[in-house]
């Protein structure tokens, strides 16, 4: 006798997400996500960095957090005080750090330890699609604030909280992703970033600092950062190892006034990030870090260039867009009538995976003909053949572009 399938439908807690597609691998050309170059990966060097610390602390595994505490495996957090001071200018001690299962953790954490429904955030127009699906989810507005070529722009910033605080409003905390921003790629100064702690102190407003990409930059200078310039202590700042050397390592990190991480590490009930990542990744760090992330930088541009040049091949002046000043992503606008989310349906048919731009902004109007290309994950020859396929569905689509390699094409 069978019987039917169980139906677990009237027993879903209220306010679910969608669910899941069943995972039927990646596109054949892949533009997206923040996967990164497979080639860059430094295998044998963390195979080894695995074989040392396993046989040197291995046992230390049969104790929740390795014996070193909530706040993450102590060598890693000593790795990233000298990391944050000497690229940074943070000063911070292993006890300001607390080590996460990538920054993803760490907006979750950072959101429930300060946020509540009806609350509001201020955050860059356009933005990380996970901070933003996650603030809708809390029921949580976020109010976007246009950027420039220098990032957020600080005219737009103090004018919303001014609107803000004349309707009794205050914010809990002003997202910024000011290095490599995600996904246009501009840097915020510095003069910018010390306007920004102004506004922040004057308003009463944190700043939430993500600096995920801040280690892919093409040239290798950064401003110090937002959490280094501030002087009262009202800047958390986030950062992650899965742009600098994997993304499935899942390891981030959060660092804060403890006032503020101790709460965090309250509610981070998951008994400690994944060991095993965090032990390899001290042991590789330490001696190969500063060298593997200049060779990977380089590699990285290297594919921008392709996919820009590409771009200028098979689109012409139809696409428009700023190299980015590091990172893995080029922000790409397209002529005003192409629907981002109607390209991604017809592209992906065809096997070209992408970004449409309303997805990671906030005015969906003004990312409807915008799209955001990850190149770091497909080869160089995938990425010409991917942009030509693209190019040839977007003019099948939209009449875009009117001419594909300088060739003017007929209207299907």
């Amino acid at each position: 006798m069978t019987s039917a399938p169980f139906d677990f439908s009237p027993l879903l807690a209220a306010g679910l997400p969608p669910p899941a597609a069943k995972w039927t691998g990646l596109a054949k050309f892949s533009f997206v996500g923040g996967n990164n170059d497979p080639e860059q990966v430094p295998v044998d060097e963390l195979i080894a960095a695995a074989s040392a610390v396993l046989r040197r602390e291995g046992k230390t595994l049969a104790t929740y957090g390795l014996a070193h505490g909530p706040q993450g495996y102590r060598p890693l957090r000593a790795f990233l005080a000298a990391k944050l001071g000497r690229d940074a200018g943070i000063t911070a001690t292993v006890d300001d750090i607390l080590i996460v299962s990538g920054s993803l953790q760490a907006l979750d954490l950072v959101n429930h330890t300060l946020l509540e429904r009806g609350d509001t955030v201020l955050v860059e127009q356009d933005t990380y699609q996970g901070a933003l699906t996650r603030l809708g989810r809390l029921g949580v507005k976020a109010v976007g604030i246009p950027l420039d070529r220098d990032g957020m722009r600080m005219d737009a910033l103090a004018a919303t909280l001014t609107e803000l605080r004349g309707r009794g409003i205050k914010p809990k905390y002003i997202y910024t992703i000011p290095t490599v921003q995600n996904p246009t790629g501009t840097i915020m100064p510095e003069a910018r970033r010390a306007e920004l702690l102004a506004l922040s102190q004057e308003f009463g407003v944190p700043v939430f600092e993500d600096d995920c990409y801040a280690d892919l930059i093409s040239d290798g200078q950064r401003p110090p950062a937002v959490y280094a310039m501030a002087t009262n202590g009202g800047v958390i700042h986030i950062g992650s190892f899965s742009k600098s050397i994997a993304p499935a390592l899942r390891v981030g990190f959060i660092v804060a006034p403890w006032q503020m991480l101790s709460r965090m590490l309250a509610l981070k009930t998951d008994a400690g990030s994944g060991a095993l990542e965090q032990m390899v990744l001290a042991e590789y760090c330490s001696p190969h870090f500063s060298t593997h992330v200049p060779k990977l930088t380089r590699g990285l541009r290297a594919k921008l260039d392709t996919l820009m040049e590409a771009l200028n091949a098979q689109f012409g002046t139809a696409a428009e867009f700023e190299a980015p000043k590091g990172g893995i992503f080029l922000w790409v606008k397209l002529p005003d009538h192409v629907d981002t989310l109607k390209l991604y349906q017809a592209a992906l048919a065809a096997g070209v995976a992408l970004n449409p731009g309303p997805e990671w902004s906030t005015d969906k109007a003004h990312s409807q003909s915008r799209l955001r290309l990850c190149f770091a994950n497909p080869s160089v020859e995938k990425i010409r053949e991917g942009v030509a396929v693209l190019a040839d569905i977007c003019r099948r689509e939209f009449g875009v572009p009117e001419r594909i390699a300088n060739v003017e094409q007929a209207r299907a």
